[in-house]
């Protein structure tokens, strides 16, 4: 090898060498870049103990609960090791997170901001958090108690003894979904949006007893229901002998689902204007009014996540869990009297729809238990639910004329 070559050869080696360098110095420079995005004062973890310690309705707008409710979820998630902290990040971070996107409908760009950590540390604990609450729902989204008559019929003259046993009210109603190409036309409801059809059932404390998420949007109320009594992997709360469910009339009266009569009014300054079967009209509007549980029901739980009426780009599965995760949220902040106080507050509980003039229902000025004494209408044996419909028919008009 002459001298020109081994020159060459050094030359490439030195080059080499820069060209490793400077590559090296590159990616250095890239971190460093991305360490310094997050550049606030407040940490991730500063910001929740601001929240937890700051003023009450600071973290209440945050989280959608109580501070009390919070500690106590956190608590729970913990000791029971669905969430465990991390050496960066809390429980009560990981859980912030997950409420402030879900509750505030926030993108993951805003929670990087907020909370002062990378895009994929965000959709990490997200998912985490998802699927920690998501197997919750077995103990807290339960059925009631059916054996015993709920006082919000017990003593209401207009429904007692007429409803005595209704355990609860059930509906569908449509959730956002986020999908593209091809499978957007299964997701596409009436109103052309692409949405998910999630079956519900609740009872008079406005608490899901029952929930169902994964059905595209195009499917029908009644397809989805005769789907869930169908299949016993999906867990259906059946009621007893005698008990049933208030249904609207997408869905057919039959087996435990006392729906009202189709072609009827049931609203009262309808039945005011028009003519028509007075006995049916009046049966009607008490099994509206007494069915609208389920919808002050929805009512609250999309105004309290509006991640609902706003699906981010979540792989599918995560997008059906989301519905049943803020459902065992909804419950878990109904068993705490004060976020339920705030949320008449802040409007999160507005009845305006459900208590006007005309559609509302009168209790016993007494407090007294009007059935003591009245007759049971729970559903006999050998009566087919149009009969008991009837029955129960006839019986308002008589209760109503004497």
């Amino acid at each position: 090898m002459d001298a020109g070559d081994s020159n060459n050869g050094d030359s490439f080696e030195d080059l080499s060498f820069w060209w490793v360098f400077f590559g090296m110095f590159y990616q250095l420079l890239k971190k460093r870049q991305r360490a310094i995005r997050y550049n606030s004062i407040l940490t991730g973890d500063d910001r929740v103990t601001e929240f937890l310690h700051g003023h009450w309705e600071r973290i209440f707008n945050r989280t959608r609960m109580t501070r009390d409710c919070f500690v106590r979820l956190s608590s729970i998630m913990e000791q029971t090791g669905r969430l465990t902290p991390s050496r960066a990040v809390s429980v009560e971070e990981q859980l912030m997170i997950f409420l402030f996107v879900v509750g505030h409908g926030a993108s993951n760009r805003d929670a990087q901001e907020t909370w002062q950590r990378s895009g994929s540390t965000i959709s990490k604990y997200f998912g985490i958090v998802l699927e920690a609450i998501f197997n919750m729902s077995g103990e807290y989204i339960r059925p009631p108690d059916m054996n015993n008559v709920h006082h919000t019929i017990r003593y209401n003259n207009r429904f007692f003894p007429y409803f005595q046993g209704c355990v609860g009210a059930i509906d569908g109603t449509h959730v956002s979904a986020c999908v593209g190409g091809a499978r957007a036309d299964k997701f596409r409801g009436r109103k052309g949006d692409t949405t998910w059809n999630v079956l519900a059932a609740c009872d008079f404390d406005l608490k899901f007893t029952y929930m169902l998420s994964g059905w595209e949007g195009s499917a029908h109320d009644a397809r989805v229901l005769e789907h869930v009594i169908s299949e016993p992997q999906n867990g259906f709360p059946f009621p007893p002998p005698g008990k049933y469910y208030l249904v609207d009339s997408g869905y057919a009266n039959r087996g435990c689902f006392l729906a009202p009569y189709r072609g009827t009014n049931y609203h009262l300054r309808d039945r005011r204007r028009l003519g028509g079967d007075r006995k049916k009209e009046q049966f009607n509007y008490r099994h509206a009014s007494l069915r609208n549980a389920i919808e002050r029901t929805f009512g609250i739980w999309k105004r309290r996540f509006p991640i609902l009426r706003s699906m981010h780009q979540f792989p599918l599965d995560k997008q059906a869990m989301i519905p049943v995760a803020c459902a065992v949220l909804h419950n878990f902040i109904r068993m705490d009297p004060a976020s339920v106080a705030q949320d008449h507050v802040s409007g999160d509980e507005d009845d305006d729809d459900a208590s006007s003039e005309d559609d509302s229902v009168d209790a016993d000025p007494d407090g007294v238990d009007v059935g003591e004494s009245s007759s049971h209408l729970n559903i006999p044996h050998d009566m087919d639910m149009g009969a008991f419909r009837d029955y129960v028919t006839n019986c308002i008009h008589e209760g109503s004329s004497g």
